[in-house]
């Protein structure tokens, strides 16, 4: 997890550096925070270019659920990941990769067993459609 960290640290280092080189080098003057400003802006609108395409398609073949469970899985990876970073500064716990798998694979668990659930009901709706078709 450390590993994994350090070079998302690194990458994101480099991304930074090579944007205020840039800055400089066009002798723009924007502050640090018009650099976020700009740069999280961007980026937001990229994953809105790329993500709202699959919601639609999704949407209009009645997969509400399916986007609820996109959006819930994004929320706890963020949260997992920011349970372990929390953890390493305050030094409450080990920062673990592992313990983020196992966190996910809770979720994927109770998703699981939502899905067997929503199955059996679906099923149980076909037989009883069926019998009161015979009838």
């Amino acid at each position: 997890m450390a590993r994994a960290l350090r070079m998302l640290v690194t990458w994101v280092s480099r991304a930074h550096n090579y944007i205020l080189t840039l800055n400089d080098r066009f002798e723009y003057s924007f502050s640090d925070k018009a650099l976020h400003f700009l740069v999280i802006g961007a980026i937001g609108l990229a994953l809105i270019l790329l993500v709202y395409p699959v919601f639609r398609l999704l949407a209009n073949h009645n997969r509400v659920l399916a986007i609820t469970w996109i959006y819930v899985l994004t929320v706890l990876l963020a949260l997992t990941f920011a349970i372990e970073v929390g953890q390493r500064v305050t030094g409450t716990g080990t920062m673990d990769f592992s313990d983020v798998m196992a966190g996910m694979g809770g979720f994927f668990a109770v998703t699981a067993v939502i899905v067997a659930l929503h199955f059996l009901l679906w099923l149980v709706k076909c037989i009883v459609r069926a019998v009161r078709g015979k009838h």
